[in-house]
């Protein structure tokens, strides 16, 4: 996590893969069909796009992947494609579009027609999952969260099973899930599309699929928004944006913190202390009771667990909306009278492609250490550092025991090609914090403008309600017209 991009400075040189890509013929248009989502646009459409599983093998198995779009709905206005990211690693552009494609063309002003896709193994697209034991998929022990007292004995074993079983039965579709083939997928649909370039909005971890596009093919690019980005460090990528989720939660909290002790609160019941500075350790100390005596809850043979508590506060750190049900759930919890109830997805383990494509696409894009007594060491340093986290971001993973090597070196991002970035950011985002996006930022150099929004939570264009920023992004998705300089929007 404290790593410089200076430890891998080696560019990536033009690779077979690339110049096979280079040489092959324009996909096959697409055929687009109605797909309306529950509560979304009534004109999205989708349609099927075959990718081989393995660009270095172009005549080898196939994936059909989902692509959708909603078209413009003022073609005079219309000047592209807007090419929409979505986050993960296993975000589903279909869902994206459904969710807030409407708030996005309204924005825009009709100038594009959106069109994003369901990546590899995610949603409409073909994929396979690894088959992990439903206790494996639940969502603490996904993450390998550290037992009371940081020991990580049991993640190491998980783990290391998990790994296993991916290669047993994942075969080579789960291998090609990484960024470097969604890049290579997302550039066949614009020689479907039939257009020259893409203007392009990728958001979370689709600022680095988004970024790495831009590095690999900049004549492709036409005006280009990164939304909440992290660090680029080609050595670590995935694996430095964990580790930097711990440093994020602390810089965030004290956001939920004046929230519940605001007097307002007491309207709705769920003011928790007088004062902001009593929230964190009422927070610690209530996680450390739950590590030794967990709680039962409303959901039959699944107990509130100290570890349960902090992944909930971190999952509710990426956006006010989420502080209300925080709020109860520390509330229930520290009142012996009541029966907590879990937060939504808490108690059914998750699916088990999601989980796959989660896993596999961090553990193809990058090495990760294999010794299990460095990961312990890093838990116990991480847990004093940041006791909010507990030590889980710089745990153990399945990529400490995967069975493959990455196929593709990470991208190096760098100052070379076009100035058409913009770069939006919250001042305080727990899960793409923002010194890791002034590394993104010093990468790209003069390629990019920096918008910095005086805000918390994860997710900034259309999303907190900030005026200034949302401007810069929609004046330069429409008319072209960026910050002559980096640009800090009050709250």
């Amino acid at each position: 996590m404290k790593r410089t991009l200076a430890l891998a400075l080696g560019v990536l040189s033009l690779s077979a893969v690339s110049l096979a890509l280079a040489t092959s013929p324009s996909a096959a248009p697409l055929s687009w069909t109605p797909c309306p989502q529950p509560n979304g646009p009534a004109d999205q459409q989708c349609a099927a796009m075959s990718v081989p599983v393995d660009y270095r093998e172009p005549d080898g198995a196939r994936l059909t992947l989902r692509v959708t779009r909603l078209p413009s709905d003022r073609p005079a206005a219309r000047r592209g494609v807007l090419f929409v990211v979505p986050g993960g690693p296993g975000g589903s552009g279909v869902e994206v579009l459904a969710h807030r494609g409407n708030a996005l063309r309204k924005a825009l002003h009709g100038a594009y027609d959106l069109v994003s896709l369901d990546p590899r193994g995610v949603g409409g697209s073909e994929g396979t999952g690894c088959g992990f034991r439903a206790d494996d998929r639940d969502v603490i022990n996904s993450l390998a969260w550290p037992g009371p007292g940081g020991d990580i004995s049991d993640g190491v074993a998980r783990t290391h099973r998990m790994a296993d079983t991916c290669a047993r039965n994942g075969g080579a579709v789960v291998r090609s899930y990484s960024t470097a083939n969604q890049v290579r997928d997302i550039d066949r649909i614009r020689q479907a599309l039939g257009t020259a370039q893409l203007s392009m909005y990728g958001v979370s971890y689709g600022t680095y699929v988004t970024a790495t596009y831009a590095q690999q093919h900049p004549e492709n690019t036409d005006r280009v928004v990164l939304d909440s980005t992290d660090d680029p460090n080609p050595a670590q990528v995935e694996r430095a944006w964990r580790a930097n989720t711990a440093a994020g939660a602390d810089e965030r909290f004290p956001d939920f913190a004046r929230w519940a002790a605001d007097p307002a609160r007491d309207r709705d019941g769920l003011r928790l202390a007088e004062l902001p500075s009593a929230i964190r350790p009422m927070v610690l100390v209530l996680a450390d009771r739950l590590d030794r005596t967990p709680r039962a809850t409303t959901s039959p043979n699944k107990p509130l667990t100290g570890n349960i508590l902090r992944q909930a506060v971190q999952q509710a750190l990426n956006g006010d909306a989420d502080f209300p049900w925080l709020a109860r759930l520390i509330k229930e919890a520290k009142d012996p009278r009541t029966t907590p109830a879990l937060p939504p997805g808490y108690a059914m383990p998750l699916e088990d492609r999601a989980t796959t494509v989660f896993i596999a696409t961090q553990c193809n894009d990058v090495s990760w250490p294999r010794d299990a007594p460095g990961y312990a060491q890093d838990v116990a340093v991480d847990r004093v550092r940041h006791p909010l986290t507990a030590g889980e971001p710089v745990t153990i993973t399945p990529c400490a025991f995967w069975h493959s090597k990455p196929a593709d070196k990470p991208v190096r991002i760098t100052s070379d090609g076009p100035s058409n970035i913009l770069m939006l950011q919250n001042l305080r985002d727990p899960t793409t914090p923002y010194f890791g996006a002034l590394r993104m930022r010093t990468a790209l150099g003069g390629r990019a403008r920096l918008v910095t929004v005086d805000r918390g939570g994860h997710g900034a264009y259309l999303a907190n309600g900030n005026a200034c920023g949302d401007r810069a992004v929609t004046e330069y998705l429409v008319s072209g017209r960026r910050p002559t300089t980096d640009l800090r929007c009050t709250a």
